[in-house]
């Protein structure tokens, strides 16, 4: 590929705006340059608002009402989720059957459940589906796993819409362990998209127990669609304390607050 400056920079763009994240030595391979000279033109494309970068590359910028996309989430804050992730996986029990909801945190649950024995997972991530079935090739996972099929959304790499929702209707879980953008006390816990968190209150409405997974930057912030009010769920696993004040509403509610 032959391209000057600035044609650079655009397909720089275009593969940002299409993958959420690029990585300095692919796109030298993609565009015949150096690493110094992607690096150089990461820097003047950060210079001017396009982008930030990363350690290996660069993510989308992300406006405060736009929800990032999945490579973007899945670097940001990686060791509170991994804790977040092997404290929610301490919750579930032998012979479960729970739902695990899309998101980069609830993600981190999967490789816990090793040891579990006959558990039957339910889930809409793809990035989830994928480990589960390779987990299940290895034998390191023996239980069943049901895929919420619908419209693919290949930023977010979710199923989320009517059709997933429909499915869903048809099971009931014993746990569901949900993802959430934001949660206030007063607004409850709240998502960037509608679509996703319609099935997110699905899989609660089908739930005996509902456990949403929240890093600290999600505390405090309310988001465009409201999923469901903080009463409905049952428990939060966080890296965080609940913010000062709050936790005498929680005990009121009846929800427990599991600090990873």
């Amino acid at each position: 590929m032959s391209l000057v400056g600035e044609d650079r920079k655009n397909y720089i763009l275009k593969q940002l705006n299409l993958l959420g994240k690029v990585e300095t030595s692919n796109l030298a391979a993609e565009l015949n340059v150096s690493l110094e000279t992607v690096r150089r033109y990461l820097e003047e494309l950060e210079k001017i608002g396009k982008l930030t970068r990363i350690y290996g590359g660069a993510v989308k910028l992300n406006p405060e009402h736009e929800e990032p996309p999945h490579l973007q989430r899945e670097i940001t804050f990686i060791e509170e989720k991994k804790r977040i992730g092997k404290a929610a996986a301490q919750l579930v029990q032998d012979n479960d059957i729970i739902a695990i909801d899309e998101g980069t945190t609830t993600l981190q649950m999967a490789e816990y459940l090793f040891y579990k024995k006959n558990l039957t997972i339910l889930t809409s991530s793809i990035p989830l589906l994928n480990l589960l079935i390779s987990f299940r090739k290895n034998e390191y996972f023996t239980g069943s796993i049901f895929f919420i099929g619908g419209k693919v959304n290949p930023v977010h790499m979710r199923v989320a819409g009517s059709i997933a929702e429909k499915m869903m209707e048809y099971f009931h879980v014993d746990k569901a362990f949900i993802s959430a953008e934001g949660i206030l006390i007063k607004k409850g816990i709240t998502s960037y998209d509608p679509d996703k968190a319609l099935l997110t209150r699905k899989y609660m409405e089908n739930s005996e127990e509902t456990i949403a997974l929240l890093d600290h930057s999600k505390i405090g912030l309310s988001k465009f669609y409201k999923i469901a009010d903080v009463q409905e769920i049952d428990a939060v696993v966080s890296d965080a304390p609940p913010p000062e004040g709050w936790q005498e509403e929680l005990e009121q509610k009846g929800i427990r607050w599991i600090i990873a």
